[in-house]
C-alpha cells in the first residue's frame, strides 16, 4: 500500500505518527510526507538566516524520515502560521498535486479540533482533495493529535480528540519514533513540555493503557472503503 502523510509543520508527522509510520515501512509499505508550510516564515520572520532556518529544518525533516523509512518528502509551499489568511484554492491546490503525484491508497492528516489554525486548514483542504468522487484511489482516511496543539485547544464537544483506531507502536516503532523527533533539534523542548522525548513517551504509554496495550498511537477513522 501507498500512505500519503500530510502535515501543515515539520515534526507535526512525528509527533501525530511517528511510530506507525515506522510500523507501516517495516511491513513493506511506502509512506510519502507532504508538509503544506515551510514551518518558519511566521516564527522566523523577522531573522536575518530565515532562509537558513528553513533550510535546517528540511535536513531535519530528511534525517528524521530516513529513520522512519519514509521514501518521499514533498513540500506545499504555503507560508507558516497563515494558512487562514491563504486562499482555500491555494492550500487544496498545493495537497492535490502531490496526491496526485503519489497516488496514495490511505492518507492520515491533522485532527479538526487543533488549536493551531493551520492544522484546521490542512485537515479541511485535506478533505477536499480526498472527497469520495467516483473513482477515487484513496480508500482511508484518518486524522491523528498533535501534542501541544490538539490538547491545547478549549475541549468543546468539536474540539475532543476521540479515536476509533489504536496502533501498537511498542518497541522498536517507539524506538524509532523518539529517535525521529531527537533529530527536530529546532522544534524540541525541555520536559514537561509536549514536544519533549519524555512527554511523548508518557503520553504514547496513556493512549495504550486506554486499549490494553504498553504503547500506542491513536486515530480517528473518517472513511474506510473495503
Amino acid at each position: 500500500m501507498k500512505i500519503l502523510v500530510i502535515v501543515a509543520h515539520p515534526d507535526d508527522e512525528i509527533l501525530g505518527m511517528g511510530g506507525t509510520i515506522a510500523k507501516y515501512v517495516e511491513q513493506g509499505d511506502e509512506v510519502a510526507l507532504l508538509i503544506v508550510t515551510d514551518g518558519s516564515t511566521s516564527q522566523y520572520k523577522d531573522s536575518p538566516d530565515l532562509q537558513a532556518i528553513i533550510e535546517e529544518k528540511k535536513i531535519e525533516t530528511k534525517d528524521a524520515a530516513n529513520i522512519l523509512g519514509i521514501s518521499k518528502i514533498y513540500y506545499g509551499g504555503q507560508p507558516d502560521m497563515r494558512l487562514d489568511v491563504t486562499a482555500h484554492t491555494s492550500v487544496n491546490a498545493a495537497i492535490e498535486k502531490i496526491v496526485d503525484d503519489f497516488q496514495p491508497d490511505i492518507v492520515y492528516t491533522h485532527f479538526e479540533g487543533d488549536v493551531n489554525r493551520d492544522h484546521q486548514c490542512v485537515y479541511q483542504s485535506t478533505l477536499v482533495v480526498c472527497r469520495p468522487v467516483p473513482g477515487q484511489k484513496i480508500k482511508e482516511l484518518y486524522s491523528f493529535s498533535v501534542p501541544s496543539s490538539t490538547e491545547w485547544n478549549v475541549q468543546t464537544k468539536q474540539a475532543v480528540f476521540t479515536p476509533t483506531v489504536y496502533v501498537d507502536i511498542e518497541g522498536i516503532y517507539a524506538e524509532k519514533k523518539y529517535k525521529a523527533m531527537a533529530c527536530y533539534r529546532t522544534e524540541l523542548r525541555e520536559y514537561p513540555h509536549p514536544r519533549s522525548i519524555e512527554t511523548l513517551t508518557i503520553l504514547d504509554k496513556a493512549t495504550g493503557l486506554q486499549v490494553g496495550l504498553k504503547c500506542a498511537e491513536s486515530f480517528i477513522a473518517h472513511r474506510i472503503i473495503r
